[in-house]
Order: C-alpha cells, then structure tokens, then sequence
C-alpha cells in the first residue's frame, strides 16, 4: 500500500492540488513512525513510510497545517476520520483546506505486545494473512496478528471512513459488536473499593509528562487549564494521590461527548495506563441516558451534552453504576 499512497501523492503534490502531505516517517526506532510533512516528490519517495506500526492518528496535526494556510493532503485511517470530523463540527480545521486520503487498516501492531514476546532489535514489519512478520537484526519472527495488536484495534469500532476525498483500498462496515465496552462493564461490576483501587493502582503511574493531553484529537484548546499557574493543577508532577487522580479525571470531563474513542491517549502513556477506559464508561453512560450516539460520525450532528431539551434527566434521576 505504501507505494500506491506515495505515487498518488506525488500526483496530487505535482498537479497542484495540495502543497504538501500529511503522513508518517521513521523515527529514532524502525518501529517508532511519526508523524511527518513532506513539500516535495523527493521528499515523499526517501522518506514516507507506511506500515503497521503507522498508528498514530494524524487529524489532530491538521490544526497547525490549516493555520498555515494552503491545501493539505491527508492519509486517514477508519478510525481517525472520526476525529477530523469532530475537529470540523468544532471549527478547529477547514475542510477546503484538506484533501482526504481514506486508507484501509485492519489494526496496528502493539510494539510493547511485541517486546513482550520477547522480539526485539526490530527492523521493520509486514503482514499478511493475518499474521505478522517481524523483521529484526536476529532475523525474523512470525507471531498471529491478533496476539500482538493493539487494543483498541481489536476492539476497532469501525472500518468504515467517515469522510474522505478518495480511497485506497477497501472501505469496511461499523463494527456492531466489537466489544469495546466489555472492560467497563466488568469495572462497573467491581464494589467501589475495588474500583478505587483498580484506578489508584493505575493512576499512581502517571508521570505527568502530558503526551496523553498533547495528543488527544478532543484536547484542542488554544489555552489549557493545565497550562494556566493559577489554576492548582498547572503543568508539574503530582504531589499526591488527589492530583493524580484530579488531572485524568478533569480531561476525561473535557472532553466527554466528543471523544471519539481514538484510543491515542492509551496509545502514548509511557506508563502503560489504559486512560480510554475512563472515556469509554463516559461514552457508554452517554449512550444510555440519551441514547446511541457517537462522536465525529457525524459533523451536523448536535451532541448529547452540547444542548439542552426539555426531556433531559434532571440531577439525581441518573441512577446507573459509577466508574
């Protein structure tokens, strides 16, 4: 797939109708791809790098490019084309401004699930058949593709794009049962000490390093609450359990009702802390008291907590099971 999505680029960037392209490189690792722009067909053909461990959602990059003026050129996975839809509805992209490539995926490989098994000194990958192939400097390794996918690929809610300008591949089906909120509910199981502790458990790790907030599609504001001095959660570590648990469950808050289950957050933690947890019991919670309803799957679309009707509940009537 890479050297259709360079070739059809390189047309694009030599037609004029984009100036640059938005997709992913090599970083300091072979399984470390980043996001990268390229102006120029030399540029794309040495650099541009397309595979499974391509992973990181690019529509949260366009923010910066539409500010930049131009047209953009943008590779979307399935998933992704759900948070540049929620950016349109929030007018924090322009969509004359971008060129959308769909491109299909059936799910990205998971480098600590890799490490895990004890592969390393990898070189590159391939997949086929539902199997990957690890390329590493001790040779290669063969492992099921499903033992070393990333979580929220196997509980992937959609293969169909939301938006595009053309595709590449085949476009796929929402995925009715993909079992995403399996986890929640076995939360919403536990007793409240038992839930406290889980998070306590988890939490604890937080590092405050903030690559989950940097990367977040949703964490889009110009000004952050986390970035004012003023505010008591300001940019610094934690200095107890109550501003660990303070800075997840603030965001969470923030972007409840337009998360779109990216699972980016999760993705980045260098702590391993499974952060869409907390926005997938809000998600599912939003689902049962106002119905089904998912964010970026539409950009015309009102959201549950962005209006007001008379038949909302009132406080007090939820009920349900806490988090």
């Amino acid at each position: 797939m890479q050297e259709m999505m360079v070739k059809r680029a390189v047309e694009l960037l030599e037609n004029g109708t984009v100036d640059r392209v938005l997709g992913w490189t090599t970083g300091e690792f072979a399984y470390d791809m980043t996001p990268a722009v390229f102006r120029s067909a030399d540029d794309l053909k040495n650099g541009f790098v397309y595979n499974d461990f391509c992973a990181a959602n690019l529509s949260k990059y366009l923010i910066k490019e539409c500010v930049a003026g131009g047209k953009i050129l943008v590779f979307l996975k399935p998933c992704d084309t759900y948070s540049f839809n929620q950016l349109i509805a929030e007018h924090r992209i322009k969509r004359e401004m971008i060129y959308v490539i769909g491109i299909a995926c059936e799910g990205k490989a998971d480098i600590d699930k890799l490490k895990d098994m004890g592969i390393d000194g990898i070189t590159g990958i391939t997949a086929k058949d539902g199997v990957y192939t690890v390329a590493t400097i001790y040779g290669d390794a063969t492992v099921k593709a499903t033992d070393a996918m990333a979580e929220r690929c196997l509980s992937c809610k959609s293969k169909k794009h939301m938006a595009y300008d053309e595709l590449i591949g085949e476009d796929g089906d929402v995925v009715a049962d993909c079992g995403r909120f399996d986890m929640v509910e076995k939360l919403e199981a536990m007793t409240p000490d038992e839930r406290y502790e889980f998070w306590r458990g988890e939490l604890s790790r937080c590092i405050r390093c903030n690559a989950c907030r940097n990367v977040c599609p949703a964490c889009s504001c110009e000004k952050c609450i986390f970035d004012n001095p003023g505010s008591g959660v300001s940019q610094k570590a934690a200095v107890n359990s109550f501003e660990e648990n303070m800075f997840h469950i603030i965001r969470a808050f923030h972007v409840a009702g337009r998360c779109t289950d990216c699972g980016e957050c999760t993705r980045v933690c260098p702590q391993n802390i499974p952060l869409h947890l907390l926005n997938r019991k809000f998600i599912k919670d939003i689902n049962a008291f106002w119905g089904e309803y998912q964010a970026g799957e539409n950009p015309d679309a009102k959201p549950p907590l962005g209006r007001y009707e008379k038949g909302d509940r009132e406080p007090g009537e939820f009920g349900g099971v806490q988090a």
